[in-house]
């Protein structure tokens, strides 16, 4: 025998972008696993814990290095220096990005610091 009445099904509206949100639980508080941080929270949290790391002379070598490379290669290529001067120059960058990659590291942390204890003194 045929099923006579359809089942009710909950609508799915799409917002103006087109996206299908589900509704949300309404009546009730949410449980722990309802509660957990969305991606969008995560990921932001996740960059606040990077940005409040201490920086190093390894992380600022690492860097130095990335951009000494892409300065080697402009100077090759864009500008057509000789290659034994490139590589010259670009060790000379290398070696002075380092410690100006450390210390306006350095001094970015110290100032992010600084805000957190004003925001941290604020709460309380």
């Amino acid at each position: 025998m045929a099923q006579t009445k359809k089942k009710r099904r909950s609508k799915h509206r799409g917002n103006a972008a087109g996206m299908v949100e589900a509704r949300g639980r309404t009546g009730r508080p949410p449980s722990a696993a309802e509660r957990k941080l969305s991606d969008k929270e995560l990921a932001a949290q996740r960059r606040r814990e990077r940005m409040m790391r201490e920086p190093s002379w390894n992380s600022a070598a690492k860097r130095a290095a990335l951009a000494a490379i892409v300065f080697g290669v402009l100077l090759v290529f864009a500008f057509q220096t000789e290659i034994a001067q490139a590589i010259s120059l670009t060790g000379f960058v290398f070696l002075f990005y380092i410690p100006l990659g450390y210390y306006t590291d350095m001094l970015i942390y110290r100032r992010r610091v600084k805000q957190e204890a004003t925001k941290a003194s604020k709460v309380k």
